[in-house]
Formats: structure tokens, sequence, C-alpha cells
């Protein structure tokens, strides 16, 4: 090959990995985008009694790490704020095959960063050292034509013991204007034990991220 053919065909090489590499980031930052803000249940709460009103609040932390984005996700029932019933850290990252991950952690001391998506600094004092990886609980996504992301587990590797289930799984879809969030636990037999049997709970966004 000659020289000037060679430095075009690298030239074009570079020009699409960064295109691809730009393409993801956008990506990234658009799913972030749609699970970061306040949503609630209440209209489905109301519409059908097989759901709680629930109220979701999921913030950016940690920015000047770039390994990221990193939110911090609470959920609570509105007569209980200070007691939420599930408290998350998600990194959001590519994986290599392309697809865009949620990866799980817990917190090793929730009860100290409740509240903290109201803070101007959520989780400042909280490290990678204060969090554990919920193996087998990541969430993959696609994004979809009409701009929306749609999300599951994979497998039966993300551990419950809630309500005698051994296993859990998660669907999502997100909009700019929802989360629809569907968790569901499972038996050793394959018997789901606890998670609504029909559908998901419906979040609508309350304020902009």
């Amino acid at each position: 090959m000659r020289p000037l053919h060679l430095l075009a065909a690298i030239a074009l090489i570079a020009t699409r990995a960064l295109a691809t590499d730009t393409a993801s980031t956008l990506a990234l930052d658009r799913l972030a985008t749609l699970l970061t803000g306040t949503f609630s249940s209440a209209d489905q709460a109301v519409a059908d009694k097989n759901y709680r009103h629930a109220v979701l609040h999921a913030v950016h932390i940690w920015p000047e790490r770039a390994d990221g984005p990193w939110l911090y996700v609470e959920q609570a029932l509105p007569e209980a704020l200070d007691q939420p019933y599930r408290q998350r850290v998600y990194q959001l990252a590519t994986a290599p095959t392309g697809s865009l991950e949620a990866r799980v952690f817990t917190l090793d001391n929730p009860i100290k960063a409740t509240g903290a998506w109201q803070k101007p600094e959520p989780l400042a004092d909280v490290s990678l050292e204060h969090i554990a990886f919920n193996e087998g609980c990541t969430i993959f996504f696609r994004a979809m034509p009409d701009g929306s992301f749609v999300g599951s587990t994979r497998g039966n590797g993300c551990a419950s013991d809630l309500r005698g289930a051994t296993h859990a799984t998660t669907d999502a879809t997100l909009t700019s204007e929802q989360i629809v969030w569907w968790e569901r636990g499972y038996n050793a037999s394959g018997r789901q034990v606890w998670g609504n049997p029909t559908g998901g709970y419906l979040f609508k966004r309350q304020a902009a991220p």
C-alpha cells in the first residue's frame, strides 16, 4: 500500500473509532438523563390498587470520576420518606459488546445515605470502598428508535432471599416522561414469590434532571 493510501486508511479507521466513541458517549449521557430526576407512581396507585404510591429520586454523584456516570437512587413511600425501602448506586457504562450497562451496587451504610439526593454533593463522603457490586444484577439497556431505552437483567444470577426467593429479575423501560420498573423474585423451582405478576411500577417524571 502506498504511504498516502496507508495514511488515508489510518485516518478513516481513527475517524470511525472516534464516531463510535462519540455515539456511545451520547447514548450513555442520554441513558443517565432518563434515569435521573424525581418520579412518582401516584397515578398508577390511584388507577390500580395492586400498586402503591412510591417516590423515586435519582441524582448524579461523583462527577469527578471518569468511569461513570454514577447515580444514587432512592425509593420510598411518601409517608415514610426518611425510611426508604431501596437505596442503590448505579454505574453506567458501555460494555465491550457495545450495549449499555447499569451496574448495581449496595451501600454498606444505607441509613447514613438516606436523603442524599437532596444534598448539593450527594454521597461526597462515600467512596468505592463503601459500596458492594451486586453480581448478576446488572441491567443491560439498548436504545430504541424513538429515543427510549429498554433494559433487563440476564439469567438468574441476581441473588435474592426476600420472601423465599433465590434470585430476582429486573425489566425497565425509560422515556423522557416516565420509568417503568418491573422487579420480580423467584424461588428455586422458578415460581414467582414477590413482585407484581402483571407489570412494573410506572413512575412518572415530576422534576427534570
